[in-house]
């Protein structure tokens, strides 16, 4: 196949336990552009209607909407609906790359001019708010970093180690998590493997950036596609000098295709939060999220 197509809904629903005077929010849902997607249609449908709604893009290039509530409200609602278009990806020889000792190298301040892209993957080296560095994540991938590996080929070699060494458990874990629990348990979501796997990347001296978007997920045999049923996905790309952005998925043990739906991407989740935002009251809330992603024709 050379294109998949689907529709994509992401469905928000706050009910508050008192009223919510004002709210500001910031929702990234839609998908960027990407030389391997395309969004066909796309529509935000909010209730209550917000007093202000504004499109933007946010300091990483992701598509933005600022959303002002001014009037008193007990619930929200925030609905996506696309229609994306994923494209094939050129063919990657992981043989093909330089060292991860050279990568390195290249990303490190010399004090000379560097290249705009180089410039730009560097942002993505430090830490972040959910992504810390230390020493215990670069000795965790010892034996994928051995001298003078490809890059790429260490990058899937530690994509398949988290893959292999962790379990996917969804009451494991919360969003602020500390990676080194979830270094210890070995358990957790791909939220957590995504920043697992980014600080692995970073405290080798390398750049990589924490992606989030939808995965097309198969219904067991028999059984049909349930409304509802999925969930947002993250994933992992990494920065290589010669070929640029490659993506791992260390969830699936995959590097995205045609199923992956690219939908913004930052130093970690908390650039990239579906919806996040700031409210005078509305005492405690929990949100209710469905994510249904079906494919066309």
């Amino acid at each position: 196949m050379s294109s998949a197509l689907y529709q994509v809904l992401h469905d928000t629903h706050y009910r508050y336990s008192a009223p919510v005077s004002l709210a500001q929010q910031l929702a990234h849902l839609w998908p960027r552009d990407c030389p391997w997607q395309r969004c066909h249609e796309q529509e935000l449908r909010i209730d209550p209607q917000p007093c202000q709604r504004r499109y933007g893009l946010d300091v990483f290039g992701n598509p933005l909407t600022r959303l002002v509530f001014e009037r008193p409200h007990e619930q929200l609602s925030v609905s996506a609906r696309l229609r994306v278009e994923v494209l094939a990806r050129a063919p990657l020889d992981l043989d093909d790359s330089p060292s991860w000792e050279a990568a390195c190298a290249a990303l490190s301040y010399s004090g000379k001019p560097v290249a705009p892209a180089l410039l730009e993957a560097a942002r993505y080296r430090f830490e972040s708010p959910y992504v810390r560095l230390k020493q215990v994540f670069a000795e965790y991938v010892d034996d994928c970093f051995t001298p003078g590996r490809p890059l790429l080929q260490a990058g899937q070699a530690l994509m398949q180690k988290i893959f292999e060494e962790f379990s996917f458990d969804a009451g494991a874990t919360q969003v602020a998590t500390p990676l080194l629990q979830v270094l210890e348990e070995k358990r957790g979501v791909c939220q957590d493997f995504a920043h697992l796997m980014l600080a692995c990347l970073r405290s080798r001296g390398l750049a990589a950036r924490y992606v989030s978007g939808y995965l097309l997920t198969q219904p067991p045999p028999g059984q049909p596609r349930l409304i509802g049923a999925d969930a947002s996905h993250a994933w992992v790309s990494l920065y290589c000098p010669r070929q640029g952005w490659v993506d791992f998925d260390p969830t699936n043990n995959v590097r995205p295709a045609l199923e992956h739906i690219t939908l913004a991407w930052g130093r970690d989740f908390s650039d990239v939060s579906p919806l996040r935002g700031v409210i005078l009251g509305g005492g405690s809330h929990d949100p209710e999220v469905q994510v249904t992603v079906l494919p066309l024709g």
